[in-house]
């Protein structure tokens, strides 16, 4: 029987997802408060809507006869947009409010991973008292990373001794708005991701992927959404052996036994230290722009893989091409502090070549497609070697051009991948 599958959300995350589901024996709907006109192609309807109202979001659920919703983006699950499309009789692959905080409360993650004894938590504390948050700081013997306990959209954490000295720590946190905060011990060391696909008791994992948060070249400036990403053709990253990837996801593996209930994406945020994998952070959700690495190259249907959640199963066992894979977004000048808005976008699916386009935030208007303040589409390249991948999302980049948009062109290159390579082996005494 088709499915009628409805996909809340309308980024570049969203976009991937609906491609995953093109070919798929289901009809695709899709709601989100931005009009993406990649997933509008795709979708047999499309409704724009506040995704973090349940009621709406349900409402459209039953206008489409939805059977199943992939829940894209982290702000619905922390409106309870699971649990209610649960109660309406449709099955939502994505956890409920209350698993949802593995990521929607950091405070809760770290004393979570404590309390069940997950492996890989750093040294933390967490405050609801500034002040003591500021004495922490003078006291603590290392360097800390200050995260608000709530979403902030991958742009709130400052790192003492990499982003910011002590003192612009506690300023930061005197002149922030946050109700509370975690302190915890700065890790140094690579950051990867691995994304597992949860259900019924059992999970499935994804190839790693290592993301690039910083907005400049060479890994400068402030934190964003994701400049872009890169997967190799093994599981494991080329700074990584295997043992690291098994280790992490070992951590995962205790995650989904200490989380009961929980179905949807489980990703995992690790930074690879001399001693190991240890959590930077866990997400809800599939990553933006992560999945835009894992969806091109898996061969399962992602529909059985749905499907599957919701007749009880466990996730069929996942077959992901041998592949690699170079993710480069595109985001308007002055992104993310002071972002421009309003030029053209040259590329379309067409001469993008042999790249993947996905469209995150646009404007669709009569005379074409133009950039919003918030990042505007990816150009993914898959093939044999991250070499040949990073020159595929290149070439269709040169037709982009760059009016009125950046992009961290060093991303997937040899020099910065070879950087990852010298830094692991420093730190490991090799």
């Amino acid at each position: 029987m088709r499915e009628n599958v409805l996909l809340i959300g309308g980024g570049g995350r969203e976009h991937a997802i609906a491609r995953a589901l093109e070919d798929s024996e289901a009809d695709l709907y899709a709601c989100a408060g931005n009009k993406n006109p990649g997933i509008a192609r795709i979708a047999t309807g499309f409704e724009t809507l506040e995704t973090t109202d349940p009621t709406a979001v349900v409402e459209y659920a039953e206008e489409v006869d939805a059977t199943i919703a992939v829940i894209g983006p982290e702000a619905p699950l922390e409106a309870g947009v699971a649990d209610e499309l649960e109660a309406a009789g449709v099955y939502p692959f994505g956890p409920k409010e209350s698993d949802a905080r593995i990521e929607t409360d950091k405070a809760f993650q770290r004393r979570f991973m404590r309390e069940n004894d997950v492996p890989g938590c750093p040294d933390f504390e967490t405050f609801d008292d500034m002040e003591a948050a500021c004495d922490f700081i003078d006291e603590y013997d290392g360097d800390l990373a200050i995260k608000p306990a709530g979403l902030t959209g991958g742009k709130g954490v400052k790192v003492i001794g990499d982003q910011v000295t002590a003192e612009e720590g506690k300023k930061y946190i005197r002149e922030s708005d946050y109700d509370r905060i975690v302190l915890e011990e700065r890790l140094i060391g690579e950051e990867f991701t691995i994304q597992a696909f949860v259900a019924n008791g059992e999970f499935r994992t994804a190839p790693a992927v290592q993301d690039h948060k910083r907005a400049y070249e060479g890994d400068e400036g402030p934190n964003t959404g994701g400049m872009g990403s890169y997967s190799d053709a093994t599981n494991e990253l080329p700074f990584m052996t295997e043992s690291d990837y098994d280790e992490a996801v070992e951590i995962i593996e205790a995650t989904v036994d200490a989380l009961e209930d929980y179905r949807g994406i489980l990703y995992g945020q690790f930074m690879l230290t001399e001693t190991g994998p240890r959590v930077v952070e866990f997400n809800a959700r599939f990553g933006d722009p992560e999945a835009m690495n894992t969806l091109p190259v898996l061969e399962t249907d992602f529909l059985e893989i749905l499907t599957a959640a919701r007749d009880g199963n466990a996730p069929p066992a996942l077959e992901f091409a041998e592949q690699a894979t170079v993710c480069k977004y595109a985001v308007p000048d002055g992104y993310p502090t002071d972002p421009e808005s309003g030029a053209k976008v040259q590329v379309d699916e067409e001469s993008a070549g042999d790249a993947l386009l996905y469209y995150a935030s646009v404007d669709e208007r009569d005379d074409g497609i133009y950039t919003t303040t918030s990042r505007s589409f990816a150009l993914v390249g898959v093939a044999d070697s991250i070499d040949e991948a990073e020159e595929i999302a290149e070439d269709a980049l040169a037709v982009a051009g760059e009016e009125g948009l950046r992009v961290r062109h060093d991303i997937g290159t040899a020099d910065l991948i070879q950087r990852r390579i010298d830094h692991m082996a420093e730190l490991r005494g090799e």
